[in-house]
């Protein structure tokens, strides 16, 4: 259903029948793991007007891995990550 590099890849897909005889389908709950089960190989200062996007374009090598950094930063919002000037952002190593 998804890409194999989409953060919803290995979530199990679940059907659920409405009470009026519909089904609806979904992936269940992502969790991200825990922000200590990333190896860090990089770490970059956020300048203004850095977007998450172009931060993983430029480290990661795909602006639509941006959640991957999310992911290794422990943050849900990712706009949280370049809202700062001068903030750090820690950069998982590929395929974390």
């Amino acid at each position: 259903m998804f890409d194999h590099t989409s953060r919803y890849a290995d979530l199990e897909t679940v059907t659920l029948m409405t009470e009026d005889g519909r089904t609806a389908t979904y992936v269940r709950r992502r969790f991200p793991p825990p922000e200590d089960a990333f190896q860090i190989v990089a770490e970059v200062t956020v300048n203004d007007p850095d977007r998450l996007d172009l931060i993983a374009a430029r480290t990661v090598g795909a602006a639509e891995q941006f959640w991957r950094i999310a992911d290794a930063n422990a943050v849900l919002n990712p706009f949280d990550l370049t809202a700062t000037p001068g903030e750090r952002v820690r950069i998982p190593a590929p395929g974390m």
